[in-house]
Order: C-alpha cells, then structure tokens, then sequence
C-alpha cells in the first residue's frame, strides 16, 4: 500500500500534515478523503478553491498517487505577485532595494 503526506495550510505558518496508507491506484482525491482533513476544514470540500500538488508540481485531481508522494494544497492567491513586488519597492525607495542595498560604512558603492 502506498503511504503519502497530505500538506495543507490553512494561514501562513501553519501547516497541517497527515500521513495516509491508501489503496494501489489512489487518486489525489482519494488521499485527502482518507486523511480527514475534509471533515476538519470545510473549505477543502470545494476542489474548485484548492489546487493540487505533488511536490511542488501542479497535478490533477484524478492523478494517481505513487508511495511517499507529498500531496499539497495550495490556497488561491491573494494578490498579485507582480502587483505586490511594485508596491514594495515604490514605498521602499529605489535606495533601499536590489542586491547591493547595504554596504558597510565607507565602502564603496557596489560592495
């Protein structure tokens, strides 16, 4: 029997790992109904919401599953991640940012 990790986080820095033993043959669906985490967090019941993956990989629902896989749920996104990166850098200047940013006390620019 196939034994896989169930990865879910609800918020930031908190994640919620179950180990299931599941039939030869188990789909991605069939590993979060055996690890329980469906009757705990209510909106996992809705797959349309949640996007599956194995190691980091996007995967299907109806993918079958293999011994040791790491099966993660991801949350939509809240924001954009290009919008979100120009906000950060138009409140913190073009001063503080990119890779030589802080350098020593006398040193000079670009080290």
């Amino acid at each position: 029997m196939p034994r896989v990790t169930v990865a879910y986080a609800p918020a930031e820095r908190d994640v919620l790992e179950s180990v299931v033993d599941v039939a030869e043959g188990a789909t991605v669906r069939d590993a979060l109904r055996e690890s329980g985490l469906v009757a705990r967090h209510a909106e996992l019941g809705d797959e349309q919401a949640m996007v599956p993956g194995i190691w980091g990989r996007a995967v299907a629902w109806d993918h079958a599953v293999q011994n040791l896989d790491r099966i993660e749920l991801c949350r939509p996104l809240t924001a954009d991640p290009k919008i979100a990166r120009r906000e950060r850098f138009r409140q913190q200047g073009a001063r503080g940012t990119g890779l030589f940013a802080s350098r020593r006390k006398g040193g000079k620019p670009g080290y």
